[in-house]
């Protein structure tokens, strides 16, 4: 178990990643990442990974190493991080946990229950179904197999019913079932700080609208064209970051340049005050709440 770690959480835009970086540099920490799109090759600007000279400035781990052609998890995450912290190189160095999903941090502060493996066919088995007859389909399927879990999962989140439906498929247990399995931290929640940025409306906004602009002067739309030969599925993760359908869409013609930044960055505060919400109802008093 990782003692005296340091987690920063907080919505996109908010300046987590800058306040790891002062951090690290005054501690000689290493930063991992806990952003389930940082986690992906391709989408370096689009996803506001760190550049090149934060990377210089202190080391950076788990950042953009994930084909995004495979649906990533909070599970595999949580297993990558436990073999990054046992390895030898971290041995007496200070961690930084710094990212906007709620769910990585949960993982790291209360454990996640086992998942069974998935064979390569199974999973593709269920993409393929999920291409072909929709998420409703599939949660109508789920609700009679593991009804439990069909009442927690929205019938259009097409990732996470095919998930429910894999683990049955490959396991023949339900994804409750293993959900109700005991887990562990990986973090000691008795010396670990946690902190949460909560900076004001209108300083979010101006942040989120300002950076979306230099993501496009450097380079976004390139990236974007680059992830779109690559010919994914609509319903790969990578596919779903914030400003690839827009700007999709102003590639294929459909829409023009500037109504795809507009309503990127509309879905960039959307986006925003989604995590804002559920960091202010699921993270508890023991997170200190900053300002930024």
């Amino acid at each position: 178990m990782l003692k005296g770690a340091t987690l920063i959480a907080g919505p996109t835009a908010s300046g987590k990643s800058a306040l790891a970086l002062d951090l690290a540099r005054r501690s000689g920490a290493v930063i991992v990442n806990a952003d389930s799109m940082q986690v992906y090759e391709v989408l370096s600007l689009l996803t506001a990974r760190p550049g090149p000279a934060e990377l210089a400035a202190a080391p950076h781990r788990l950042y953009g190493y994930v084909p995004p052609d495979e649906a990533y998890s909070t599970g595999r995450w949580l297993q990558d991080v436990e073999h990054l912290i046992q390895a030898k190189e971290m041995e007496g160095k200070p961690v930084i946990f710094v990212g906007g999903t709620g769910l990585y941090f949960r993982a790291l502060t209360e454990g996640l229950a086992p998942m069974p493996d998935i064979p390569g066919p199974v999973r593709a088995h269920w993409r393929g179904r999920l291409a072909e007859e929709g998420a409703v389909a599939l949660h109508e399927r789920l609700a009679k197999l593991d009804p439990i879990s069909a009442a927690r999962i929205r019938r259009s989140d097409g990732q996470r019913i095919v998930r429910a439906l894999e683990v049955i498929d490959a396991s023949g247990a339900p994804i409750s079932a293993w959900q109700a399995e005991a887990s562990r931290p990986l973090v000691d929640i008795a010396s670990t700080r946690k902190m949460v940025l909560t900076p004001e409306r209108a300083t979010l906004v101006r942040r989120i609208e300002e950076r979306f602009d230099r993501m496009i002067a450097l380079g976004a739309v390139e990236e974007v064209r680059a992830l779109l030969k690559l010919d994914l599925a609509p319903s790969m993760p990578a596919m779903k970051a914030i400003g690839v359908r827009e700007l999709a869409a102003a590639i294929a013609g459909e829409i023009g340049m500037e109504d795809a930044v507009l309503r990127a960055k509309a879905a960039t505060r959307q986006y925003a005050k989604r995590q804002m919400t559920w960091f202010r109802h699921q993270l508890g008093p023991d997170w200190e709440h900053k300002t930024s």
